[in-house]
């Protein structure tokens, strides 16, 4: 779980549900970080609310702080939980990114190997 969550409601009340549902999604994306980001990562998430004509409208952004980079996610539907979904999704995504350019060995696996490979075959 992220440590450092906060979270804040622009022009909404948050309910106990909604803290709940955003502490058990964003909260849960520390295992996509790799080890040595796990400690110093702090997420904002900030809930809007657009009072329209034909109704409401919710927008969540959420900024993550891991080290050496910032990554955010933001999305507005007309249900605060998919919104809170759907930036999960994103941001899922994002941390994956972060975390296959942050450690050198992921995606290179075996590179050395079938260069060995290759080259005892042209003898």
């Amino acid at each position: 779980m992220i440590k450092n969550l906060t979270i804040t409601g622009l022009k909404y009340d948050l309910t106990d549900n909604t803290k709940k549902y955003v502490e058990k999604k964003i909260g849960s994306l520390d295992k996509y970080l790799p080890r040595h980001a796990r400690k110093s990562v702090s997420a904002d998430v900030k809930i809007r609310q657009f009072s329209k004509t034909t109704g409401d409208k919710y927008e969540v952004e959420v900024i993550i702080n891991v080290p050496d980079k910032v990554i955010t996610a933001k999305d507005s539907t007309m249900n605060v939980l998919a919104a809170v979904d759907i930036v999960e999704a994103k941001l899922n995504g994002q941390l994956r990114k972060y975390k296959q350019a942050s450690l050198p060995h992921i995606g290179f696996r075996g590179a050395l190997s079938k260069f060995k490979r290759s080259y005892q075959r042209e003898r």
